[in-house]
């Protein structure tokens, strides 16, 4: 997991949970997918709230 994605996911976590909305945007904003966003979030143990699009 890259460095990077790993401190965007951390610092946008709350209670161990982050919305679809931020993690699509984290996904974007590093140019990774959403699966791979997904995948950090597994490997972090942290859920996402409020999915939207069912991408995660």
């Amino acid at each position: 997991m890259k460095q990077e994605l790993k401190e965007e996911m951390l610092k946008k976590a709350v209670d161990g949970k982050i919305s679809c909305a931020a993690a699509r945007k984290i996904a974007e904003s590093l140019s990774l997918s959403y699966k791979e966003v997904g995948a950090a979030a597994n490997e972090l143990n942290i859920r996402i709230k409020n999915c939207e699009l069912g991408c995660f």
